[in-house]
Order: structure tokens, then sequence, then C-alpha cells
């Protein structure tokens, strides 16, 4: 091992980073991976106070946040991004070679990488043989051996990503009722917007030990401003804020932050679901007809997870089709965003033909 990586902590030197989907690449493509919204939102701004610091927390958007969410605004933190969240939960409560993080597969990869990052071990309970989150494990890894692993904070993803299933608030209150009160649960509802009955907002008062991440990313269509909120008691709130970097909201991202979640910014978002919803219909529709998946999983997101043999050759076929999905790292699914009528046409008929044999 030569160079600078050598002056890397060792659990650092053999991390596999997350890799964006847009690296490389260049030429129209349809992009299908990342979940985001599919069109343009337009915001007029304009700041005559940008040679000084912003507030260390956006009090107007953390309060309209609140409002939106049904918290209490002491109860509201703002990050960049949510992923952001993510690494701030784990720096803040788990202890480097000791404490560690459990999640259950197939998720969300940030958990572990973060983990990895922060040089904290993790615990993952490894998914059905039907591909799908394997809840009752979960349950069981947190009721019995959280303490025995040292499990320090679990992650939760719900709706989950990649596989779009989603449990109820009542189900998750399982969770909370069973594990121990010194490890946290956090929740990540990034997509909850898509199905807003499900959140689990209405068990923070009863159980101090429930965190919810949320971003702005999807159904409110800002990905570009890396706009994450965190949720919790404030006693949490007040451990991170020891730790968040100074300032990590920026003047422009905290006002259009708020802008969005004006009652017409919140109007607009819940039209942007209605549309992406219609489209989603069509897509799922269409992807049943096609001949070769031997799965098109349920969803509630603006994604859809399909399964199928030769994922990796597919993946390709259509990169080379000007088509962008994510292979969520094996040899039997890939992930399709919701993207405009147009796009999921352009998708059908693409792996329509490679699925036929036209196009290998």
């Amino acid at each position: 091992m030569n160079g600078f990586i050598r002056l890397m902590p060792k659990f650092l030197q053999t991390l596999t980073p997350y890799e964006s989907p847009r690296e490389g690449i260049s030429g129209k493509t349809a992009w299908l991976n990342s979940n985001e919204y599919p069109e343009p939102t337009a915001y007029a701004m304009r700041f005559d106070t940008l040679n000084r610091y912003p507030e260390v927390q956006p009090r107007i958007f953390c309060e309209r946040y609140a409002t939106y969410a049904g918290v209490q605004p002491r109860s509201v933190l703002v990050t960049r991004g949510a992923d952001e969240a993510i690494e701030l939960l784990i720096r803040t409560f788990c202890e480097p070679g000791k404490d560690r993080v459990l999640y259950a597969e197939p998720t969300y990869s940030m958990y572990a990488i973060s983990s990895q990052t922060c040089g904290v071990s993790t615990v993952s309970v490894p998914q059905t043989a039907a591909g799908d989150v394997d809840f009752n494990a979960f349950a069981q890894m947190l009721a019995d051996n959280a303490r025995a692993q040292s499990i320090k904070l679990a992650f939760f993803c719900n709706p989950n990503n990649p596989t779009g299933e989603v449990h109820a608030p009542e189900t998750v209150e399982r969770l909370l009722q069973s594990m121990p009160g010194d490890v946290l649960l956090a929740v990540d509802e990034a997509y909850i917007e898509f199905c807003p009955t499900m959140t689990t907002t209405t068990l923070m008062a009863k159980y101090p030990n429930l965190v919810i991440i949320r971003t702005l990313s999807k159904a409110f269509a800002l990905a570009g401003l890396r706009c994450g909120v965190l949720m919790a008691d404030p006693e949490v709130i007040t451990c991170l804020k020891k730790v968040i970097a100074p300032y990590p909201v920026p003047e422009p991202v905290a006002a259009i932050a708020q802008e969005a979640l004006t009652p017409k910014g919140v109007a607009l978002m819940k039209e942007r679901v209605r549309r992406v919803e219609a489209n989603r219909a069509y897509l799922m529709g269409e992807l049943l007809r096609l001949p070769g998946l031997t799965r098109v999983y349920d969803t509630q997101t603006n994604f859809v997870l399909i399964a199928l043999e030769n994922a990796a050759n597919v993946y390709q076929a259509l990169w080379k089709k000007g088509i962008a999905v994510r292979n969520p790292g094996d040899e039997k699914t890939l992930r399709i965003s919701v993207g405009t009528r147009e796009e999921c046409e352009m998708l059908i008929n693409a792996l329509g033909a490679i699925l036929k044999g036209r196009n290998r």
C-alpha cells in the first residue's frame, strides 16, 4: 500500500464510498436512478446579507416545518441533506470500537457507509428469501440482542429504499415497545410525502428514543438544495447540536426551504405527488406486462423495484440507450425512479426490447 492512503485510519482504507450515478456520464440521459422529481422547480431569490453568517438554525423554516409535521419547533433540527442527519446521529451517540449500528437489508447504503467513516461497526439483518426486509428478525434483534450486540442506534427506512415497502405506525410502535429505551430508533421517512398517513411523528411524544429523518429532496423537488430535517426529543436535539458543524444551513438554502413550506409551497408539493402517483400507476401497469420480470415490487414511493435475471446486463443495456436506472448492488434487481410520462414510456420501450432479446 503506497501513498497518502497509509495516513488514513485503517477502518477507512477499505471503505467503498457512495457512488454518484452521474459520474463519468455525458450527453442526454433519462435520469431514473436517484429518485428525484423529474421536472425543475423555480425560485426567485435576492440576497443582500451574504457577507454575514446565517442563523445557526433557520428559525422561520424550523417553525414552518414543525407546523407542517405536527411537532414542536424545539424538536426540529435542519441538516445538510438527510445524509448529514444520518452521520450526525452516529457521531453523536456511537463510540468507535464499542457501539454498533443496526439496520435491515436491503436498505439505503449510507447507514453502513456513514458508520464505517465514523469507525463504528454495524449489525445487519439479512433480507428474506423473497428479497424483502425481514421485519420480524429486525424486531427480534432489537428486543433480545440490542444490548448483547452493543447496539446503540438502529436505522429503519420507512418507506424502505430500495424495496418500497412501508409499515404502518402501529407496526413501528411494536419495535419501540419491545426495544431498550436507551437505544435510539431512527426512522428514515425520506419518502413519507407519498404515503403521509404512515408517518411515525405521532409516536414521538410517547417514545423519546424515536428519531425521524426527513428531506426536501423528493416530493418537495429540491434535491439540489441539500436540505434535510431531523425530528427528535428536545434532549436528543440538544446532544446533536453539540456535534453539528457551525452554520450548517446557508442562507439561500434556508430562504428557498422556508418558501417551500408556505401553504402555497405545500400545495404545490401535493400536486407533484399526485403527478408522480399517476405516472407510477402507468409505469407499474406497463412493467407487469413485460416478459422476463420475476417480480414488480409494490410501492408507495416515487420509485419501483423490479426483479429479473441478469440485472447487471440489463442495467448496462439501458445505459447504452441513454436511460439511467439504479442497480442496488445485486444481480437480481433494478430500481427505477418514476420520471415524466415520456421518460416512463421510453423506459418501457427500451426495457421491453432488451428483455425480448433484440438489443443485448
